[in-house]
């Protein structure tokens, strides 16, 4: 489809009203695939939505009556920019975990760390400044990016997780051209979609290499506690506390229905940060976070992240398991925590291009290609193994097998994947990634 003024206008009476950086926004190529992933005859082995089955209910339903009933005039009403004091509190409490040393009033609670990812580049990146970002990175990071017009160059990651080398290397080319690089972005443990985490010696160098450039650490770490063994990483901010931004959230360790993440930030930058939020939302959600609070006061949340990572852990090596059994051709990392596994393709398969192919087999992932700003990525496939049971798991591998398997028979046939065709995926976004 055109995008000239003319075809716009004509889908669009408002075409033209459009701010320049509207006209960048566009839907990942993920947007659709949820609306047919979600259906129950697909195993979805594509969104990332934490499986909250074990959750207390009952427990929770009595703490949240026993809120309403007590402070419900309170926790109904609007609260301030930065969050209820009694939450940043808890905040801290968990980022210790990690090592953080921080102060309740360094920590600003926002509506999911996605909207905390958009504050900070909202007051950071002007359109042509430069983020560098690993190599692949989250796809929601990357439609921030794109609607404040940054410009994402990637840097790449291997099994001990973001390159220092490549990281200094890129850092230097930019600015002999003269580029202004404002943030790296990073998630270091347990990374979305590599399901690699930085070594704990490379925390420190890449802490270092942005120190000696200037260049603020955009650290998004929400799987950190979600460590199948137990390990819990230093967070990059236990090191730094006035070069590192961290970014946290309660969807992948609590429940993400409340929609509570948080910021922590060096002054100067969280009073910024309470700003551009207030501007935008006036203040989060005060029942959310009071709810929040109520649940780590009265619950055993430690003792739920627990069972969180038994089952994650469970899941995980249902999805190794299958793999090696069902596609040895592939290649595939280890993780060890949080929700995802990188695939590799074999030579000539094309992700993007078999995604079409792999629904009609009812069974969905997401194309390596979604995780990068320019386009490469269509070689590997990021299988999430979250929220399907362990023998969903298997089905849904073994469905993916067959797929595969009749690519490579078509690769073999027509010599290139990409004259095969794509399909049809159009449809709305239930899912979250």
């Amino acid at each position: 489809m055109s995008d000239s003024p003319s075809t716009g206008t004509r889908l669009d009476p408002w075409f033209g009203a459009y701010a320049a950086r509207a006209h960048g926004m566009k839907a990942s190529e993920t947007r659709a695939l949820f609306a047919v992933a979600n259906r129950p005859e697909v195993v979805s082995l594509a969104g990332g939505m934490p499986n909250i089955a074990g959750l207390p209910l009952e427990i929770l339903s009595k703490v949240t009556a026993d809120l309403i009933a007590a402070e419900g005039t309170v926790a109904l009403q609007y609260g301030n920019g930065q969050g209820h004091p009694v939450l940043r509190d808890h905040i801290v409490g968990v980022m210790g975990l990690e090592g953080i040393e921080a102060h309740s009033d360094d920590v600003v609670v926002t509506t999911g760390s996605q909207q905390a990812l958009d504050l900070v580049t909202r007051i950071f990146v002007d359109p042509g400044d430069v983020i560098v970002a690993e190599s692949p990175s989250y796809v929601g990071a990357l439609s921030v990016f794109r609607g404040y017009e940054a410009t994402v160059v990637h840097v790449a990651m291997d099994s001990d997780g973001l390159v220092p080398e490549a990281l200094r290397e890129a850092l230097g080319r930019c600015r002999r051209e003269g580029r202004c690089v404002k943030l790296l972005y990073t998630a270091p443990t347990f990374h979305n979609p590599a399901g690699v985490s930085l070594s704990v010696d490379r925390r420190t160098e890449v802490l270092e290499i942005c120190r000696r450039e200037n260049v603020l650490v955009l650290e998004d770490n929400p799987y950190g506690l979600l460590g199948f063994d137990g390990t819990v990483f230093p967070a990059i901010r236990s090191h730094d506390s006035e070069g590192v931004i961290y970014l946290g959230t309660f969807s992948k360790t609590f429940a993400p229905g409340y929609r509570v993440g948080w910021a922590t930030a060096p002054r100067a930058v969280r009073e910024k940060l309470v700003l551009a939020s207030e501007s935008a939302i006036l203040c989060p959600s005060h029942a959310s976070q009071l709810s929040v609070a109520a649940y780590l006061e009265k619950c055993d949340w430690k003792g739920q992240i627990a069972a969180y990572r038994e089952m994650y852990r469970e899941r995980r090596d249902a999805m190794i398991g299958s793999l090696s059994e069902l596609l040895p051709q592939c290649s595939w990392n280890v993780p060890n925590g949080g929700f995802y596994t990188w695939v590799g393709l074999p030579p000539g398969v094309d992700a993007r291009t078999m995604l079409p192919r792999a629904i009609a087999a009812l069974v969905a992932y997401v194309s390596g290609s979604a995780f990068y700003a320019d386009g490469q990525g269509a070689d590997h496939m990021r299988l999430s193994f979250c929220y399907p049971t362990p023998q969903r798991i298997r089905e849904g591998v073994r469905r993916l097998a067959g797929v595969v398997e009749r690519e490579l028979e078509m690769v073999q046939m027509f010599g290139r994947e990409d004259s095969l065709p794509d399909g049809d995926l159009e449809g709305p976004s239930p899912g979250l990634l």
